[in-house]
């Protein structure tokens, strides 16, 4: 696809990128500046070009996000798991807290 195509655009992304556009010729910029930030706006708002239709994504790319997604919220726990372990002692409870946990080790050995 050569440079400026806009055959992967959906019609209602090239009728944004036209409203858009006529925003900008009112404040008066040039028909090529208008156009060239028109686009912009549109690929920021919609990430680029996107087939027309339900289920845009391949089900490789969902199960890709899914993964990352995990695998980035997997490294973060253990460090927090860590940080509070050093932080909270039996020390450092709160009278309440001493409480609750005396009375959940009751319940538990019932």
């Amino acid at each position: 696809m050569p440079q400026g195509d806009k055959s992967a655009y959906t019609d209602k992304q090239k009728r944004k990128a036209e409203h858009i556009e006529d925003g900008y010729r009112k404040r008066g910029l040039s028909k090529k500046k208008a156009q060239a930030r028109a686009w912009a706006t549109v690929n920021k708002l919609d990430g680029g070009g996107n087939l027309s239709g339900a289920g845009r994504r391949t089900r490789a790319s969902k199960k890709t996000k899914k993964k990352a997604a995990a695998t980035s919220t997997r490294r973060k726990k253990p460090a927090a798991r860590t940080t509070a372990k050093k932080t909270s002692s039996s020390s450092s409870r709160s009278a309440a807290a001493k409480k609750g946990w005396a009375t959940r080790r009751r319940n538990a050995a019932k």
